[in-house]
């Protein structure tokens, strides 16, 4: 139904360079989730000395991104996946490495469903942005990216 996970966590740093740049790590992947870190690298930081608002968008972009391939990369002969929306809310300051963990808003067989059809789907992925861990895990923000998945022209 997909590809192998093993893929996508290999190919997504080789496909898209910003990935490999921020030196985002995978710290789970499955068909349900994606959870994808930022380090907390000094060249990335903002004027506050927390993660630049644009490493953080990237970041939560590519945990998406990752899920995306996860559920629907087998189909990369006939479709393309597209973003085409995102919105992010910053909800407090986040410090120190961050967390982006992505859930599909749909069920991928709906998904496909739509596509078998004849229709081009959209979906969202949701994403929540969070540092630290177990009592210390604070939620620093949140993003919701619109995918669709273009078919190849024949």
């Amino acid at each position: 139904m997909a590809l192998d996970l093993d893929a996508v966590r290999v190919g997504l740093p080789a496909s898209v360079p910003m990935v490999a740049t921020l030196d985002l790590e995978f710290l789970d992947l499955a068909h349900d989730r994606a959870v994808l870190r930022l380090p907390d690298n000094a060249p990335y930081r903002n004027h506050i000395g927390g993660p630049h608002a644009g490493a953080m968008f990237t970041l939560a972009e590519s945990a998406s991104g990752a899920l995306v391939l996860a559920n629907f990369g087998d189909l990369l002969a006939e479709v393309t996946p597209l973003a085409v929306e995102a919105r992010i809310r910053y909800l407090k300051v986040a410090m120190g490495p961050v967390t982006a963990t992505a859930t599909l808003g749909s069920p991928a067989a709906e998904v496909l469903a739509t596509l078998a059809a004849g229709e081009r789907p959209e979906f969202s992925v949701e994403v929540e942005l969070s540092t630290g861990e177990g009592d210390e895990r604070l939620v620093t923000g949140s993003m919701s990216v619109l995918w669709t998945l273009r078919p190849h022209r024949r």
